[in-house]
């Protein structure tokens, strides 16, 4: 049932009703924020340690992606789980909520690292490669905050983790 606030109620333990959080804008940031964290230290870790050991840029861009959805999943399954749900619920919720707006995220952020004249060459002493990154990862921002808005308002992504809190 939807009411004027915004907001739908299911049956649920409390009270009789699980709140859906608003659809709106401010709820798509928040939630974009949350994935653009764990994005941003994974990508981070990742150009770091493989341009610090001087690994090529595809497997550099390998590691940051895979560190990427490791921290943002790892950040909704702190959540969750403190919350008391299971680790097998709470890896579903998880990929539930994050896979979509991580995956977005960071085909955006390396796209236009990669179009970047210079970028992917750049060192960790360059501020070239701290612009680029910082560039990279708020044009993701403003990318998947409209996924995510999307995604809420059908109770999919993180509508599924605001169930738990």
């Amino acid at each position: 049932m939807t009411h004027e606030h915004g907001h739908t109620h299911q049956p649920g333990p409390d009270h009789g009703h699980v709140h859906s959080p608003d659809s709106g804008w401010s709820t798509a940031v928040q939630a974009t924020l949350h994935c653009l964290t764990g994005c941003a230290i994974g990508e981070v870790l990742g150009m770091v340690i493989g341009t610090a050991l001087g690994w090529g840029n595809v497997p550099t861009t390998v590691l940051a992606i895979v560190l990427a959805f490791f921290f943002g999943y790892s950040l909704t399954l702190r959540g969750v789980l403190r919350a008391g749900l299971g680790l097998r619920a709470a890896v579903k919720v998880a990929l539930a909520a994050d896979t979509l707006s991580i995956a977005v995220m960071e085909l955006v952020d390396n796209g236009v690292i990669a179009l970047w004249p210079g970028a992917m060459d750049a060192q960790l002493d360059d501020v070239l490669f701290w612009g680029a990154l910082a560039v990279s990862l708020a044009i993701a921002f403003v990318a998947t905050t409209p996924v995510n808005k999307w995604m809420i308002g059908r109770g999919k992504g993180h509508a599924v983790v605001h169930r738990y809190h």
